[in-house]
C-alpha cells in the first residue's frame, strides 16, 4: 500500500496551476458534502457504511488527517441533518462542483487523476484537508511540500 507521501506526491502532479488548486479546494469539500448528502437522504446506514470504511482507508494513511477527517464529516452531517431533506440540493452542488473540477483540469491540461487509479477519488478530500490545515494553523506541517503553496 502506498504511504500518504506518495499519494499525494503523485496526486501534486496533476494539480499545480494555481486556479486548478483553488477549483479543488471549493469543489472536492463540495463534492464530498453533496455524496454525504445523496447517501443520507437515500440510507443513513449507507451514508454510515460508506462513511466508516473512508475512515478505514484514511487511517491506514495517516490517523491524524483520519481524525480530522471524521471531525470534518460529522460536522458536514450536523448540516445535512439540519437541511430540508430530499436529492436536489445535493445532486445539484455535485453537478456544478464536478463542472468545476474538469474546468480546473482543463486549465491544467492534465488528467484528473482518478482516470489513472480510482482511489484517488478518496485521496482528494484529504489533499485539501492537509492543505486546508497547513493554511490554518501554524503547527501543522503538511504531508507534502507541493501542497498549494501559491493560493
Amino acid at each position: 500500500m502506498k504511504t500518504i507521501q506518495e499519494w499525494f506526491d503523485e496526486y501534486s502532479e496533476s494539480h499545480q496551476d494555481p486556479t486548478n488548486k483553488l477549483m479543488h479546494w471549493v469543489c472536492v469539500p463540495t463534492i464530498y458534502f453533496s455524496i454525504i448528502g445523496i447517501l443520507a437522504n437515500f440510507s443513513v446506514l449507507l451514508a454510515a457504511l460508506v462513511f466508516i470504511l473512508a475512515l478505514i482507508f484514511y487511517a491506514r494513511l495517516d490517523v491524524v488527517l483520519a481524525i480530522a477527517m471524521a471531525a470534518l464529516t460529522l460536522v458536514m452531517a450536523w448540516l445535512i441533518f439540519l437541511l430540508p431533506k430530499g436529492f436536489g440540493l445535493y445532486i445539484s452542488l455535485f453537478v456544478l462542483a464536478w463542472i468545476g473540477q474538469f474546468y480546473g483540469h482543463k486549465v491544467e491540461g492534465k488528467k484528473p487523476s482518478f482516470f489513472k487509479d480510482l482511489q484517488f477519488l478518496l485521496i482528494s478530500p484529504i489533499w485539501c484537508l492537509d492543505a486546508y490545515l497547513g493554511k490554518v494553523s501554524a503547527k501543522w506541517e503538511t504531508r507534502h511540500k507541493t501542497q498549494m503553496t501559491s493560493i
